[in-house]
């Protein structure tokens, strides 16, 4: 069956970096574009960022423009996401994507960006 299993969460303090990770089975990995959600605490799914099959067309949500990073290697079917100087406001449960509006998710994996 279909799997996304994110990894690379926890307790970062302002100003650190943290790498996700998410696995994935169960699906053609490397034919389509895939996505990074998040949901910050009391609120709903935000999209954070896409990539295309490729790997070379990445977008971005404005708030973590320049500060995040969005890969893939398809020979290991891994999407990953690089954050860089993170604030407390990127604090959230993170999530991975094959669908565009966030619903064929895995089940996330927290950051926490505290001092």
């Amino acid at each position: 069956q279909v799997q996304l299993v994110e990894s690379g969460g926890g307790l970062v303090q302002p100003g650190g970096s943290l790498r996700l990770s998410c696995r994935t089975s169960g699906f053609i990995f490397r034919n389509g574009e895939m996505y990074w959600f998040r949901r910050p605490p009391g609120k709903g799914l935000e999209w954070v960022a896409t990539i295309d099959w490729t790997g070379t067309l990445p977008t971005y949500e404005a708030s973590v423009e320049g500060r995040f990073t969005i890969s893939r290697e398809n020979a290991k079917n891994t999407l990953y996401l690089q954050m860089n100087s993170l604030k407390a406001e990127d604090t959230a449960v993170y999530y991975c994507a094959r669908d565009r509006d966030g619903r064929l998710r895995g089940r996330g994996t927290q950051v926490t960006v505290s001092s």
